[in-house]
């Protein structure tokens, strides 16, 4: 979470996307793909799709893949956990006025929210990195929206582009470290077992990404299932990583991760048949 204003302003980590039209790039052996919005329509009953968001965050993409007849398993990989500077984010908005707050997710979206509550509800000038995480702002009351002003949206959702078209503000910057994207303590090996056999890996962040690396070894995860990344950091992430066969939206949010995801199932049902 950022903060930017004369006195204090927080820089984001951050990530997302790409550009429409369908294309494929060769990286010596990797195949990465950035997905059109327009894929076909395919059977793909007798495919799973492994979902890896936090426990309880998955449900949206399982049931927007539910109705391509896209069967998922559920394997959490990573989890949230509040950090100490947290318990200052309310006393900070209470006392002071900043020219932006930005917030880089949707998860921060939520903590924000608390916190400003918390705080008495000031009025705040609000940044966000994407659709999905001002979609977070569109969920609350109509009184809070009222304080709240989302004046700024960036045109591709990436922390480069949202520090590059962010209008001008102060010098000095308040960071608030207030989650961090571990990975998870125990995984099921049975569900585990089950993972390797499918035939795309759906990761919402590069903390996935590093999570699934280090659950598989070598030719075990090198061979036929793809991963089907949120957005462009993540499949950048995944590329470093030593991973093959990446896909990733050519528009941000929800229904471009489910083009993606078909795009890579589709690849994966034309390599079978060979």
């Amino acid at each position: 979470m950022t903060f930017l204003g004369p006195s204090k302003m927080l820089e984001p980590p951050l990530p997302l996307r790409q550009h429409p039209h369908r294309r494929r790039i060769h990286l010596q052996s990797f195949n990465v793909r950035a997905s059109s919005s327009s894929s076909p329509t395919t059977c793909f009953s007798n495919h799973r799709v492994v979902v890896t968001r936090e426990r309880g965050k998955n449900g949206k993409l399982i049931k927007a893949l539910a109705a391509h007849g896209i069967n998922c398993l559920e394997l959490p990989l990573i989890q949230h956990t509040q950090l100490p500077d947290l318990e200052r984010l309310s006393a900070l908005l209470s006392a002071t006025t900043f020219d932006w707050i930005i917030i880089t997710s949707s998860e921060a979206a939520l903590v924000f929210l608390d916190a400003w509550k918390a705080a008495g509800s000031p009025s705040v000038k609000v940044a966000v990195v994407g659709a999905g995480t001002a979609s977070i702002f569109d969920e609350a009351t109509v009184s809070s929206k009222k304080l709240i002003d989302i004046a700024f949206v960036p045109s591709k959702a990436t922390g480069k582009v949202l520090a590059s078209e962010l209008p001008k503000h102060g010098n000095e910057r308040c960071t608030i470290e207030h989650l961090y994207n571990g990975t998870v303590q125990h995984v099921d090996q049975v569900i585990l077992e089950q993972a390797l056999s499918a035939s795309v890996i759906a990761v919402a962040s590069p903390s996935a990404v590093r999570a699934w690396v280090n659950l598989v070894s070598g030719d075990r995860w090198c061979g036929s299932v793809a991963m089907a990344c949120i957005g462009e950091t993540t499949a950048s992430a995944a590329i470093r990583m030593g991973l093959r066969n990446v896909y990733y939206p050519s528009s941000p949010g929800l229904q471009g991760w489910v083009d993606s995801i078909i795009d890579a199932l589709g690849v994966h049902k034309q390599v079978q048949k060979v």
